[in-house]
């Protein structure tokens, strides 16, 4: 396991539109905590997260192929976590590789470019298991697509790295980021295989592969084309549902 301390980049404008995702997620939580009843919380999770099934039958069952309530979990499954493990590994991802995304988009376009990969993720994650009726929740496809634009933007930049809770070992950005997407298709691979279940152990995997795939590409799109260059300075530096 490899899990990111600080990378070396350091942006020229605040992440603002960082700073209130990781708000709005925490806050999100704290209500999903303040639920009273487990039943309350399937009820909320069943509803506002995306369930493949839902959306891909939704006509079949007799909505219209426009309702808003159609795609409204795109968006708002993205704001729904599992646990504390799911909040807290997500938001340290948001924050680490964000903050530098968002300076090199801008913020309107980071927002944009974030709810985007979100959304999209969710698209693939149903695509790839459209008959699941398990709800799909969580940040981490859109953080995916972060992660993608991490790549395009700073290739050459260095992740401070903890290996195994062990060691700390500075790694170039390309490195990290393959490893870490190289470990979503393993596991996507396997998650298809007819023995893995439909939860494939409580993850959706190809909601972070489709994230990553599509921030890639928007960011190309979206980037600001002058700007300054960062500089290097490390010294500022139970589940319900399918994680993402």
């Amino acid at each position: 396991m490899i899990l990111p301390l600080r990378d070396s980049p350091r942006p020229s404008t605040r992440p603002v539109v960082v700073m209130l995702l990781v708000a709005a997620n925490v806050v999100v939580f704290l209500w999903q905590l303040s639920l009273r009843s487990s039943g309350q919380l399937d009820a909320v999770i069943n509803a506002l997260g995306f369930v493949p099934l839902r959306f891909f039958a939704w006509e079949q069952m007799g909505g219209a192929a426009l309702d808003p309530q159609r795609f409204v979990p795109l968006l708002t499954a993205n704001f729904l976590h599992g646990g504390w493990l799911h909040i807290i590994s997500n938001m340290w991802f948001l924050i680490v590789f964000g903050d530098n995304v968002e300076d090199r988009l801008g913020h309107f376009r980071f927002l944009v470019f974030y709810l985007l990969c979100g959304a999209c993720s969710m698209l693939v994650q149903g695509w790839v298991l459209p008959g699941s009726r398990v709800p799909a929740i969580g940040a981490s496809g859109a953080i995916a697509g972060v992660l993608g634009a991490y790549l395009v933007l700073y290739p050459g930049a260095r992740v401070l790295t903890l290996v195994f809770f062990f060691f700390q070992v500075e790694l170039p950005a390309v490195v990290f980021l393959g490893v870490w997407f190289l470990t979503q298709l393993t596991n996507g691979a396997a998650s298809l295989s007819p023995a893995a279940g439909e939860a494939a152990g409580g993850v959706a995997w190809w909601a972070h592969i489709g994230g990553f795939v599509v921030g890639m590409g928007l960011c190309v799109l979206l980037r600001r084309r002058a700007v300054p260059q960062p500089r290097r300075d490390w010294t500022t530096r139970p589940p319900r549902g399918l994680w993402t």
